[in-house]
């Protein structure tokens, strides 16, 4: 059976925020709430999530609205939004708007938004090219003319060497409760998909569960995704090679797509 995208996701929120505190953290939200707070309008974001980007960027100002296809990641968001309306510090809820949706096919009127925003890969996630070409043509559509579409690659997963139930992470969630995180790769270097076989095991006092699940992410080139846009209507305007601005090259941790709607 062909890996699809969009399945794990509802497994894997539950753990999201825990693992990515430790790889990822915050470190590429400055450069998506600099670009948000440029926009002359609403802002979207694509595969919002659980809100590790969204909740800082509403705290920054940002007028945003959130699509995922996943309700438990969206549970999860609006969870924490809720906690957040308790503290003088949190988010306003009024600038969030949050949308359970496909990216493929977003539901919303032509050129509502002058920003919209791809962060950590979530294009990655469409591993088929109809999927790419109907989420891109699907952007230049909400975006009014003139409109910014930020695109955030990770072109390592293309490279990861394929390995079976090795322990990748371990730490304490709070409450007594121990997260182990063993993890396999596989690679279809014909299609360009890295599969992560994921098992995270829960161990508390009463006992020990283990959840498993898969997620698929799709690599494509510079090349082709410039190409792509292109076609969608997109005119490429920079790319990047991190968050602070430096250019891109072949080598570059994180592969930044600045470009406009036509």
């Amino acid at each position: 059976m062909k890996p699809q995208g969009w399945e794990g996701w509802d497994e894997y929120a539950p753990f999201y925020d825990w693992e990515n505190a430790r790889t990822l953290g915050r470190r590429d939200v400055p450069f998506w709430r600099r670009v948000a707070l440029d926009a002359d309008g609403p802002v979207l974001e694509l595969g919002c999530g659980t809100g590790r980007v969204a909740r800082p960027l509403v705290r920054a100002g940002v007028r945003l609205v959130g699509i995922d296809r996943s309700a438990a990641m969206l549970a999860r968001l609006r969870a924490a939004m809720q906690r957040s309306r308790r503290s003088a510090k949190g988010p306003k809820a009024a600038r969030l708007q949050l949308v359970r949706g496909d990216i493929r096919d977003l539901p919303f009127a032509a050129s509502t938004f002058s920003v919209v925003l791809a962060p950590y890969g979530i294009l990655q996630s469409l591993v088929g090219d109809r999927d790419l070409a109907a989420a891109l043509g699907s952007v230049a559509r909400v975006l009014a003319p003139g409109g910014a579409f930020a695109v955030d690659l990770v072109p390592d997963v293309a490279r990861w060497r394929e390995y079976h139930n090795q322990i990748r992470l371990r730490g304490r969630t709070g409450r007594g409760t121990h997260l182990t995180l063993v993890e396999s790769v596989r690679q279809n270097r014909a299609r360009r998909l890295t599969t992560f076989a994921e098992r995270y095991i829960l161990r508390r006092k009463g006992g020990t569960t283990e959840h498993r699940f898969d997620l698929t992410f799709r690599t494509l080139s510079m090349r082709q995704m410039k190409a792509r846009l292109e076609r969608a209507g997109l005119r490429v305007d920079r790319v990047l090679g991190d968050y602070r601005g430096r250019p891109w090259d072949l080598r570059a941790e994180v592969w930044i797509i600045l470009a406009r709607r036509w």
